[in-house]
């Protein structure tokens, strides 16, 4: 070879010697093949990888082993929450469809369900979903999908996915929920009849805040459709990122278990503070735990503003999870997109605080927290 041949083809091909502990990173556009008869192998359903956008086995992984703690048959890994709820919709509807979903969505997923699923042709009504008899009374000839959260952002309302589950059936449409907050480690909605489970992977799945990653599970015939969408719509996740998710999911339980019992003991502590209007925080979710978020509501008197000057170490940021504790403005940020009508009627309001727990030492925590409270805007 001469040199600028030389400089791209090293090192030579050789059969690996060596097998690594832990999953090796597929950083790769495309994978190779002997010959074109060989290229042909993947089409005729004989070899596994033609090109990442449509398959990688590092992205295979997470949605796999997604699948295997939520009880799915399949998983599908995408670039963000986001994307992955919307391939889950796309395996269920198209255009001309009608789907239902719960008026008390994290705000990412109302603006996608209001404005760009109308760009898609398919109809969404938001609905009560406590009230049976609005959800009956929504359904359509042409509905297809019950959608709502496992518990709720930020209101942290505990879904009836088994109730929901029996509706779907009597109508027989496709039911899926949003499992971010509870993880497979608190609740498997498979097991109470969601034919869909959607994750935004960045929050307790990655668990470390450094990761991007969504994540759908359900039936292999719909996460064959849901893979399909990812790839065609170009909202694959790259390799290096599946690779982080996978090794954030392998801690998923150790980190749940600490982050809930901080959770709960900052939820009590805060539930008899004085500047604190409003705790909210499931007291049933699970027999493992009631969740790592807390989200409170401050007396009116309470400037929200000083109170997040206050916060010494705790992070303020506009997401959820992570090891570290931190703190959210939902008007400001989550549920931003949200008509101000809309937000009141919820009761997401100007003086609510969404706190997402950390693994640091309760004690610490909840100081933090009541230091936080004394300040009166000064």
């Amino acid at each position: 070879m001469h040199f600028h041949t030389q400089n791209v083809h090293f090192p030579a091909k050789e059969k690996a010697k060596e097998i690594s502990k832990t999953k090796p990173i597929y950083q790769t556009s495309a994978f190779t093949f002997s010959d074109f008869d060989d290229m042909e192998q993947y089409f005729n359903g004989d070899k596994s990888y033609l090109y990442t956008r449509m398959g990688n086995p590092n992205s295979d992984d997470l949605g796999r082993g997604t699948a295997e703690l939520e009880g799915g048959e399949a998983g599908v890994a995408s670039a963000s929450g986001l994307s992955a709820i919307l391939a889950g919709v796309l395996a269920c509807a198209k255009s001309g469809d009608h789907i239902i979903a719960t008026q008390d969505l994290y705000g990412g997923t109302w603006s996608l369900f209001s404005s760009d699923l109308q760009d898609f042709g398919i109809e969404v009504s938001f609905v009560n979903m406590e009230d049976r008899a609005e959800i009956e009374g929504a359904v359509k000839e042409n509905t297809k999908l019950l959608y709502s959260e496992s518990i709720t952002n930020p209101l942290l309302r505990v879904e009836d996915i088994e109730g929901l589950a029996q509706i779907a059936s009597s109508f027989n449409i496709k039911l899926m929920i949003d499992n971010t907050f509870a993880t497979p480690y608190l609740i498997r909605p498979h097991e109470l009849g969601a034919d869909i489970v959607a994750h935004s992977a960045t929050k307790y799945i990655g668990g470390h805040s450094d990761v991007t990653a969504g994540v759908v599970t359900g039936s292999a015939e719909l996460m064959q459709k849901a893979k399909a969408k990812v790839s065609m719509l170009g909202s694959n996740i790259g390799p290096f990122d599946a690779w982080l998710g996978v090794r954030g999911l392998k801690t998923l339980s150790l980190r749940m278990e600490k982050q809930c019992a901080n959770a709960k003991a900052l939820a009590k502590a805060l539930g008899g503070a004085a500047g604190v209007k409003k705790v909210f925080y499931p007291s049933a979710a699970s027999a493992r735990g009631n969740g790592a978020v807390v989200t409170i509501e401050l007396e009116d008197d309470r400037d929200v503003m000083a109170f997040s000057k206050h916060l010494d170490w705790v992070k303020v940021v506009p997401t959820l999870a992570g090891l570290e504790t931190s703190v959210t403005y939902p008007v400001a940020t989550s549920h931003r997109p949200l008509p101000e009508e809309t937000r009141e009627m919820l009761g997401v309001t100007k003086q609510m605080i969404r706190i997402s727990v950390g693994i640091e030492d309760e004690r610490d925590i909840i100081e933090v927290f009541e230091q936080a409270l004394k300040s009166r805007g000064e």
